[in-house]
C-alpha cells in the first residue's frame, strides 16, 4: 500500500512539475507578446505627436528619431501580418457585411461601381473584397505592342535610368540593384563589377525601373505591362516592414530587405524584371501561373537560405500585355526594371497616381 502512495505520490509531481513548465512557457510568451504592443503603442503615440508637429509647420515632423526605428525593426510584424490575413479570411455575417464593407471602402476610396460584383453582400470576407475584379473593358490598354504600361492602379514613387547600379524607392533614398536582385545566376556574365551592364543583351539600349505603391484602397491584382516570356522566379522571404511612401522616405534599402518575388525574362529589347514586394499586413501574395510560390511563411521555413530559386523554362510562360498576372492580398509595391532602347520616354511623373494599362514609357518615336 505505501509503495502505491509513493508512485502517486511521484506522478502528482511529474504533472505538477509539466503544469509548471508549461506556465512558465506560457508566461514566457505574454511576456514576449506584451513588449512588441507596448512598443507598438509607444509607436502610435510618436505618430500623434509628429501630426502635431507637422500642423505647427515642423520641418523635421517627417524624420524618425533613431529609436523609433530600432523599436519599429523589433514588431514582430510577419505574425501581425499572418494573423491580419487570417482575420480578413474569416467569413463576415450577413447583417454586418455590407456596413463593414462600405466603411472599409469609404475610409480608403475604393470605387464599388468600378467592380464587377457591386453588391457588396457576395464578398464573405476582407479577403474578397481586396482582390475584386475590375469590370471588363474598364481599364483599355494603351500604347502598342512596343510601349510598357502600368502593371497596377497606384501611385508612382520613382522612375528612371539605372545609373552606377543604384535604383531609387523614393526621391533621395537609393539601393544597389544587386541587393535587389541578387547574383545573376540565370546568364553567365564576365564583368561583375558593372551589374547593370550584365543585364543588358544589346549595345544600343540602356536599363530603366519604375516603382509603383498599391494603397490599401486601390485595385489589388496586377497585370502583365508588356509581352515578354518569364523563364526564372527567385524568391527573398526577407521582412515585412511597412512600404508607405512616408516610411519609404526614412527606410535605406527597404525594398531589398523586404520580402519580395523577381521573375525574370526577356522582351522584345532584351531584360525584363517584375517584382512585387511585400509589406506589413499583407497576408500573401499569389501568383497565377506560378502555384508553388508561398509567401508570409513562418520563420522555420525561411532557415534554409536567403531566397529561393526556380527555373520557368520548361511551362514557357508567354504574357501578353495587360494579362492578369497576380494579386496581393492588402496594398504593396511592385518594382520594374526592363532593358529599352535609349530613347525610351516615360510619359508618367513622380507622385502622379495611375491606373492599370495606362501608359508608362514609349519606346519608339
Amino acid at each position: 500500500m505505501s509503495k502505491l502512495f509513493e508512485i502517486l505520490k511521484g506522478h502528482r509531481r511529474t504533472l505538477m512539475t509539466r503544469k509548471q513548465q508549461s506556465a512558465q512557457s506560457l508566461l514566457k510568451r505574454l511576456r514576449w507578446f506584451h513588449l512588441p504592443l507596448s512598443f507598438a503603442v509607444t509607436l502610435l503615440l510618436l505618430g500623434q505627436v509628429r501630426k502635431f508637429r507637422r500642423k505647427n509647420g515642423d520641418d523635421n515632423a517627417y524624420k524618425p528619431l533613431p529609436f523609433e526605428v530600432s523599436m519599429y525593426r523589433m514588431l514582430p510584424l510577419r505574425t501581425l501580418s499572418r494573423m491580419w490575413g487570417w482575420i480578413n479570411s474569416l467569413e463576415l455575417p450577413q447583417p454586418v457585411r455590407i456596413p463593414i464593407l462600405k466603411s472599409y471602402a469609404a475610409a480608403f476610396g475604393c470605387d464599388i461601381n468600378e467592380a464587377f460584383i457591386e453588391d457588396l453582400a457576395q464578398y464573405k470576407n476582407l479577403n474578397e473584397f481586396f482582390r475584386r475584379e475590375l469590370k471588363p473593358g474598364l481599364r483599355p490598354i494603351a500604347g502598342s505592342e512596343h510601349d510598357v504600361v502600368s502593371p497596377c492602379d497606384g501611385k508612382v514613387l520613382h522612375m528612371g535610368q539605372v545609373q552606377n547600379g543604384l535604383l531609387e524607392q523614393v526621391k533621395g533614398i537609393t539601393y544597389t540593384i544587386e541587393s535587389f536582385l541578387g547574383p545573376i545566376t540565370w546568364k553567365s556574365c564576365n564583368n561583375y563589377d558593372q551589374y547593370e551592364q550584365c543585364l543588358l543583351q544589346h549595345n544600343d539600349t540602356d536599363l530603366y525601373h519604375c516603382v509603383i505603391y498599391l494603397a490599401p484602397g486601390d485595385y489589388h491584382r496586377f497585370h502583365s505591362p508588356v509581352n515578354w516570356t518569364v523563364k526564372y522566379r527567385r524568391h527573398f522571404p526577407g521582412k515585412l516592414y511597412s512600404v508607405r511612401p512616408t516610411f519609404a522616405s526614412w527606410f535605406p534599402n527597404l525594398f531589398s530587405v523586404n520580402e519580395r518575388v523577381a521573375y525574370v525574362g526577356e522582351w522584345q529589347y532584351g531584360f525584363f524584371a517584375m517584382v512585387p514586394v511585400g509589406a506589413t499586413n499583407v497576408g500573401s501574395m499569389r501568383i497565377y501561373f506560378d502555384p508553388d510560390l508561398r509567401t508570409n511563411r513562418t520563420q522555420m521555413s525561411l532557415l534554409s537560405g536567403r531566397y529561393e530559386d526556380k527555373q520557368m523554362n520548361d511551362k514557357q510562360i508567354h504574357l501578353r500585355k495587360g494579362d492578369p498576372f497576380g494579386e496581393f492580398n492588402l496594398g504593396s509595391t511592385i518594382v520594374l526594371i526592363f532593358e529599352a532602347p535609349k530613347a525610351m520616354r516615360f510619359q508618367i511623373h513622380q507622385e502622379m497616381k495611375i491606373k492599370y494599362g495606362q501608359l508608362i514609357g514609349v519606346t519608339k518615336k
